[in-house]
């Protein structure tokens, strides 16, 4: 985390008092020697520090705030692998969540604002050889408002949240905290009134669309609004969607196969290039050379000035022969259909 954000970080924790509760004293984390407690008490009463107190939590009491941008369900091992290996190299989690009190629910104490990952890891681990292990974190009191505010200040460090979570996060922010009002929101979150309008009008990307990337994480903020703004065109919209729906098909059948999709920039390249063909053409049907077991070997994917793109589809099967003779149909089709001569 870049040092002003740490900075604000700390300045918006220290701002909001703890709340007026505490955990049984086996769950607080306390020096470890005499010397480093009476260092600390010394510091705290001389002003120059804020004490602050860290609790070892049960995982299983304490839910997830549904403020912040990172989507929970979406959590896994594979995503969770590296913070899962520190925990266990380093004897327990180092860094704390942040968290504040639950009156709502007797099921829970307290709600995650910041550190999901670290919550869901801690769990896994207690469901997976380690069921002792507990959360730490820090609470704070904090209102809603405040509590977007710092999980937002936390996701920017973390290149893992991606750009269309944090987008369709503000797009919700702006309605419960901020009134509709753009300007005020920025003022906030301290960042430009531009970046903000550009994030929010990536938020409405619907999930047909998103659906033809292999992840969400591989849409950056640049092109995904150049696609937003694409998609406020009615007609566009429709031919954007024919486009993405054969890419999600596309990364369909290449998940089954075990290989890579199209890429990100290609994806983004074939919806934006829909967008600015004609309905006919967009209408018509892919031309696509199949292997003898079925799968697609070759497919046509652009006819302009400047040439023709044929993708050749790895994991189809296909040998030498049926490649050199798919592609001789591909420009005997292309001839008769006028777009070459």
């Amino acid at each position: 985390m870049a040092r002003k954000q740490s900075d604000y970080l700390k300045e918006l924790l220290s701002s909001e008092p703890d709340g007026p509760a505490t955990p049984p004293a086996a769950e607080r984390v306390r020096p470890t020697t005499l010397l480093s407690r009476e260092s600390a008490l010394a510091r705290v009463q001389s002003g120059q520090t804020r004490q602050v107190t860290q609790h070892l939590l049960d995982p299983a009491r304490v839910r997830v705030w549904p403020g912040n941008a990172r989507i929970y369900a979406q959590l896994n091992e594979q995503n969770c692998r590296e913070l899962i290996d520190s925990i266990i190299a380093e004897g327990g989690q180092k860094v704390p969540a942040v968290v504040r009190r639950v009156t709502d629910d007797p099921a829970y104490d307290y709600e995650v604002v910041a550190g999901t990952r670290r919550h869901w890891s801690v769990q896994w681990l207690r469901n997976h050889s380690y069921p002792d292990l507990r959360f730490l974190a820090q609470v704070a009191n904090l209102d809603d408002e405040a509590a977007f505010r710092l999980a937002d200040l936390e996701n920017r460090a973390r290149q893992d949240v991606s750009d269309i979570e944090r987008a369709r996060n503000y797009a919700s922010a702006l309605t419960l905290h901020y009134d509709g009002k753009q300007k005020r929101m920025a003022e906030r979150l301290r960042v430009s009134p531009g970046w903000l309008s550009k994030m929010l009008q990536v938020a409405n990307i619907p999930d047909n669309i998103l659906a033809a990337f292999s992840s969400w994480h591989d849409v950056q903020l640049k092109p995904a609004y150049n696609l937003a703004r694409a998609l406020g065109n009615t007609d566009a919209a429709e031919r954007i969607a024919v486009a993405a729906t054969r890419l999600a098909q596309e990364q369909a059948e290449a998940r089954k196969q075990g290989h890579e999709g199209p890429s990100a920039s290609e994806v983004m390249r074939r919806l934006l290039h829909a967008a600015q063909n004609d309905a006919a053409s967009m209408n018509e049907a892919p031309i696509e050379i199949r292997s003898a077991l079925g799968r697609v070997a070759m497919s046509v994917q652009s006819v302009n000035r400047q040439g023709i793109t044929i993708r050749l589809h790895t994991g189809a099967g296909a040998d030498t022969d049926e490649y050199l003779s798919g592609l001789k149909d591909i420009l005997e089709r292309l001839r008769a259909s006028g777009k070459i001569f």
